[in-house]
């Protein structure tokens, strides 16, 4: 594990030296690619994620040997203002079944043989209604950054981040338009599944966040303090505390989105570690996605969470990486190569 996060300002210092992928492992791996049976490139993106795999973990020939699928879970108080069409009990709820094995992310976990850990963070305790006041006092925001970082193992080979709130796709929206900015209907979606009426009380959810937290809102963990949520900074955290150890990250759909957003605005190319595992059907998504230069590496049209996108997206992760061990060089295969 890295170290724990003192302050937001420790945060802040950390930042500012984060490590970059190894240079050797990276070029060694694209020269592999070179010399593998196929016309170069002909495998797209497959022998880029090979290639982005061998800088982060530092090897030539990446493994996944140790995948985690991290899932944070986190109650919000701006529940009562009705902008979801499920009561906040849900949360909970959830949490219990996938403790039990019923939720699709276990199912999902199992097929792509990951390890899966939920993080449940004060549930009985929601964020306040940040349209009022912040979500999170600087303490409450560090301890669930800190749960974040408290899943990353160094010896991991990859992490995806997901998560469970009812409510969180309003908060997911709110930070993003904190972050970049634009108009609340830019960002806003159905999430759970609400109608016309639902996405009209998130818009002004929204707006009046905003408007309540106005310039504050310019610095991008005091916009995760006073309009994110809790398990929004434990995905953050985590995102972060990954990056310090140099384990690859899959980010599941708009919430994590949000939530590696923070990094994004804080410090350029605290993404660079990051893959975004696909494009989920709620609208501010692909806004997000494109503003963060992520390319998904899947289009379902899903939008459950619960690191769900992330899950279906490892397999793609193996296959890279099947191609890229396993597949014969020109020389081994005595296949003439290109003139």
């Amino acid at each position: 594990m890295t170290a724990a996060f003192a302050s937001l300002d420790d945060l802040r210092r950390r930042l500012a030296g984060l490590p970059g992928p190894d240079p050797a492992a990276q070029a060694a791996a694209a020269a592999r690619q070179g010399r593998l049976t196929k016309p170069q490139g002909a495998l797209g993106r497959l022998e880029t994620i090979a290639i982005w795999l061998a800088g982060w973990q530092g090897r030539e020939r990446p493994r996944l040997e140790r995948v985690r699928i991290a899932v944070f879970a986190g109650n919000h108080g701006v529940t009562a203002r009705g902008v979801s069409a499920y009561p906040a009990e849900v949360t909970a709820q959830m949490v219990c079944n996938f403790e039990a094995g019923g939720a699709a992310i276990n199912q999902l976990a199992r097929a792509a043989g990951a390890e899966l850990r939920v993080v449940p963070i004060e549930l009985d305790r929601p964020t306040a209604d940040f349209c009022t006041a912040p979500a999170m006092t600087e303490d409450e925001c560090v301890a669930a950054l800190n749960a974040g970082a408290a899943v990353v193992d160094e010896e991991l080979d990859l992490l995806a981040v997901g998560e469970m709130g009812i409510g969180n796709t309003t908060v997911a929206a709110t930070l993003a338009a904190a972050l970049f900015g634009g108009s609340p209907d830019l960002w806003v979606g159905p999430g759970t599944g609400v109608d016309e009426a639902g996405i009209a009380r998130k818009a002004a959810v929204v707006r009046a966040a905003m408007e309540a937290h106005g310039a504050a809102l310019d610095d991008p963990f005091e916009a995760l303090r006073r309009v994110g949520g809790r398990e929004l900074a434990a995905i953050t955290g985590a995102i972060l505390a990954a990056r310090e150890a140099r384990v690859p990250v899959l980010l599941d759909g708009f919430v994590s989105g949000a939530a590696a957003s923070v990094l994004h605005r804080a410090q350029p190319g605290a993404l660079d570690h990051t893959q975004a595992a696909h494009l989920s059907a709620e609208p501010g998504h692909a806004r997000l996605l494109e503003t963060l230069a992520l390319v998904p590496l899947l289009r379902l049209a899903m939008r459950l969470g619960e690191a769900s996108g992330a899950a279906l997206a490892i397999p793609i992760l193996r296959a890279a990486l099947a191609c890229h061990n396993d597949m014969a060089t020109f020389d081994e295969a005595g296949v003439s190569g290109r003139d």
